[in-house]
């Protein structure tokens, strides 16, 4: 091959390599530094806040002493991100936080709604009263900090560090939002909720153990003690067969024995000369009747020996085919309606012994208001109950699906309340609930209520945890990602130290002090004191830590009871404090 033909293949060959390196240049180089650097565009957004909170739960998945950060470290990833550079348009963020928390607030309130009011009731109280004590202290040694220290912590920072003190990030963009009606300019609060929140957990769990030390617990005791505590308290419906043997009431109503006798309880099914039928109140007693009755347990004895002995009937197996059944409760017209008011009985020949709403069985009483979800125990002829079935719905896939309207007309409604001005006498500026406040409230009073607006409130638990997790990771990572830019010259180079000194004394001096109170003042049980502390400050790893030290529920019931007003209170609480000091 000549040498002229060579360099001219060589120069053909050179012309392309350039073109090709600036084309990579031009078109890859300049691409992958739009999606990492360029704030304004839409795909660089989408990238780093897929990546931030991707990391962030992977991450808060890493157990520390058999304790993990969980959703939380999403923060840290944020900030982290945040640090180098990566951020996007600042409106953009801004509105991704908002959103993100008014789905969190707006979904836990339709989980504690059902409960919030009935949480008062009886015990409830007294743990409710001792919450509301762990929340005022924490505020109280909060203020008294930000005296001592001369106002060295500024009020808005002060605020960020009791509330990653008491694990509560809803509360977190509480206050962010009456920062926002304040026109505040200064340092991100969520820098002293970061410093202060890693110590915040180990503190709770921390105290938790002090307590069991001071008073030298003994688990194996305490969980005898909440055994017998909750064997006359908790009204599990017991089934019976009995034999009608009382002189007193041959000849009597079913209605009539169910007045006198004063106690609840359901026949669903009487055996007479050897037929089943399905009984009502007019139904009258003879001697050797055999009724299937469904009571509370407390309540079984005086039934008992008020109708007569137990026996043991197959009713399965008898002349009449029976059959009994769960029917989910899935059409929305019966949402709201009294169980009396549907005339079962009288129009099915069928009975209702019980419903089931969230895993707990509750009495069939006529004036019971079902919701969509619940799933009742009808018993009678197979095409009766058929029949039942098709006016309930019955339908798993309809109650699968979410209701989208009672998400939306409540964050309306929410956004409506929460942009509502209070005014205060002696307050410069009217307080308002704001984005977190308002939807928490209405979402509460919807979660109670709704049914009496023909509502549907019910929603799968998944996909209620679904929307509440989406939503706090979004909001944690704009957070985290606002916060990087500053964290380490305003937290390594500044007071990051003291601010984790406050967060750590904020965290145990209250729960120590309640805890004690608790134990050798109420004589709490050390278990239901665990769900306690732990719901006081709506923290699930220390439940889950609590959970881990019993086999009983009380831990669990302890949360769920002070759950609710801990978490309403925590959200109105730091916007109260800057409202009324700045």
């Amino acid at each position: 091959m000549s040498a002229s033909l060579v360099g001219s293949e060589m120069c053909i060959r050179d012309r392309f390599c350039t073109r090709l390196h600036k084309i990579i240049n031009y078109y890859i180089m300049d691409w992958l530094q739009d999606l990492l650097w360029n704030p304004n565009s839409v795909a660089h957004i989408v990238f780093l806040y897929a990546f931030v909170v991707a990391a962030g739960v992977y991450l808060g998945k890493i157990k520390i002493f058999g304790v993990s950060l969980g959703v939380t470290f999403v923060l840290f990833a944020g900030i982290l991100m945040g640090h180098f550079g990566f951020t996007g348009d600042t409106h953009i963020l801004h509105f991704i936080r908002e959103f993100g928390l008014i789905l969190f607030v707006f979904c836990i309130g339709l989980q504690v709604g059902p409960s919030f009011f009935s949480s008062f009731k009886k015990g409830g109280m007294t743990l409710n009263m001792l919450a509301v004590g762990i929340v005022v202290l924490n505020i109280a040694v909060a203020m008294a900090l930000y005296f001592i220290l001369g106002g060295r912590i500024e009020l808005p920072m002060m605020v960020g560090i009791l509330y990653g003190a008491v694990t509560n990030t809803p509360g977190l963009g509480a206050a962010q939002e009456a920062l926002n009606q304040l026109s505040y300019s200064g340092p991100q609060i969520a820098l002293g909720y970061a410093c202060a929140y890693p110590l915040g957990v180990v503190g709770i769990i921390g105290s938790i153990i002090a307590v069991r030390y001071i008073f030298r617990i003994n688990f194996a005791k305490e969980e005898e003690n909440w055994n017998q505590e909750t064997d006359g308290t908790h009204h599990k419906p017991h089934l019976m067969s009995l034999e009608v043997h009382n002189e007193a009431i041959y000849g009597k109503t079913l209605g009539t024995i169910s007045s006198f006798l004063g106690r609840p309880f359901v026949c669903s099914r009487i055996r007479k000369n050897g037929h089943v039928s399905i009984p009502n109140h007019g139904t009258i007693l003879e001697q050797n009747d055999q009724l299937f009755v469904v009571c509370s347990e407390e309540d079984s004895d005086a039934i008992v020996a008020f109708i007569g002995r137990e026996v043991q009937v197959d009713w399965e197996k008898q002349d009449m085919p029976m059959v009994s059944r769960r029917i989910l409760v899935t059409k929305p017209e019966i949402n709201g309606k009294k169980l009396g008011m549907l005339n079962f009985r009288s129009m099915y020949n069928v009975n209702i012994t019980r419903v089931n709403r969230s895993g707990v069985d509750l009495f069939a009483n006529p004036n019971l208001i079902l919701q969509v979800g619940d799933r009742v125990m009808v018993v009678g002829s197979e095409d009766a109950v058929e029949r039942v079935a098709s006016v309930l719905g019955n339908s798993l896939k309809r109650l699968n699906e979410p209701n989208i309207i009672t998400l939306f007309v409540g964050i309306f409604l929410g956004i409506l309340c929460g942009s509502l001005p209070i005014a205060f006498p002696g307050m410069p500026t009217p307080v308002k609930l704001g984005l977190a406040g308002g939807p928490l409230v209405v979402a509460i009073l919807i979660g109670r209520f709704g049914h009496k607006l023909h509502l549907v409130t019910y929603t799968t638990q998944s996909a209620n945890l679904m929307i509440r997790e989406i939503g706090i990771v979004l909001f944690l990572a704009s957070v985290g990602i606002e916060a990087g830019a500053n964290f380490v010259d305003t937290v390594i180079h500044g007071d990051g130290l003291l601010y984790v000194g406050c967060g750590f004394l904020i965290t145990i001096i209250p729960l120590l002090i309640i805890g004690v109170i608790a134990r050798s003042y109420y004589k709490i049980n050390y278990f239901m004191l665990m769900g306690l502390i732990a719901g006081s400050n709506t923290d699930p790893p220390a439940l889950a830590y609590s959970n881990q030290a019993t086999g009983s529920d009380a831990p669990a019931v302890g949360y769920s009871t002070v759950y609710p007003l801990s978490m309403f209170l925590r959200i109105l609480a730091g916007q109260m404090i800057l409202l009324l000091m700045m």
